[in-house]
């Protein structure tokens, strides 16, 4: 029987039923749930969006789940689906989504475009937290909010922080690397977005960072967030063409302005 998903588009869907149909017979009653997150959730998504998934499980994977499970993944790349190759998420075992703390362990992690499992970090943040239990949207299992703790706003706001700092200085230290249209992009619409949420303590989507940025930051950003929304570029293209190259002067200003500004809202 095919189960009933919340997206538009009917090649996911199924791609979706293959693999919640393939995790139980992996898994057993070591799988708890299955959902949905990030553009997904928060309705940012379109035509070239990942598919962010976060599954939750018992306890960690043991070697004979994460061999089958790798088989599992590499069959589910290989559909005839452009989705099947833009998976990208974690399993979490079930005593993590309840702990307090900043995560630092590493989870079995599938990378959008990619048809193996690794360990990493990636998923494992207080950002992916809040959003499966706030927004995600269940394929299989409990509403996700029996299974994930709700988050501490001011360690949200402090994990947001941190990123908002430490990728700065690695964009502004090393810009050579980000001088594509797909990152250029990506760059100002999370800049807005992690701001906006640093204020509100929610994790907020892409299209309303851009609408609070243009609404409340100085003016002289609104024509980069207005042109960065409007040619949000197909990545698998955009990663291979340079960023027009005003366009991407303003965005290391930018990520200095949103530093600045995000270390005025925590101490405030």
């Amino acid at each position: 029987m095919k189960n009933s998903y919340p997206t538009p588009y009917s090649d996911l869907n199924e791609v979706l039923d293959q693999l919640v149909d393939r995790l139980r017979e992996v898994l057993g009653d070591d799988l708890l749930g299955v959902y949905l997150q990030g553009s997904f959730a928060s309705g940012d998504y379109d035509l070239h969006s990942d598919v962010d998934f976060a599954i939750v499980i018992e306890k960690e994977l043991s070697a004979e789940q994460v061999e089958d499970l790798q088989v599992m993944h590499s069959r589910i790349y290989d559909l005839d689906s452009r989705w099947a190759q833009r998976l990208d998420g974690s399993y979490f075992p079930k005593e993590i989504l309840h702990r307090q703390d900043l995560p630092d362990e590493e989870l079995w992690y599938l990378d959008n475009g990619h048809r193996s499992l690794v360990k990493s970090t990636h998923c494992n943040t207080l950002v992916v937290r809040w959003e499966v239990r706030e927004y995600g949207l269940t394929l299989a299992g409990p509403s996700p909010d029996t299974l994930v703790s709700p988050v501490d706003d001011k360690m949200l706001r402090r994990e947001i922080y941190e990123v908002i700092t430490d990728w700065g200085k690695e964009i502004l230290h090393s810009p050579e690397r980000y001088n594509n249209r797909f990152y250029q992009s990506f760059i100002v619409l999370s800049y807005c977005r992690m701001l906006h949420s640093l204020h509100t303590g929610r994790v907020e989507s892409k299209r309303a960072g851009a609408e609070f940025a243009k609404a409340n930051l100085d003016l002289r950003w609104a024509g980069l967030i207005d042109r960065t929304w409007t040619g949000r570029p197909n990545p698998s293209v955009s990663v291979r063409e340079p960023a027009d190259p005003e366009d991407f002067a303003a965005t290391l200003e930018f990520i200095r302005y949103v530093m600045e500004e995000s270390k005025r809202v925590m101490s405030s």
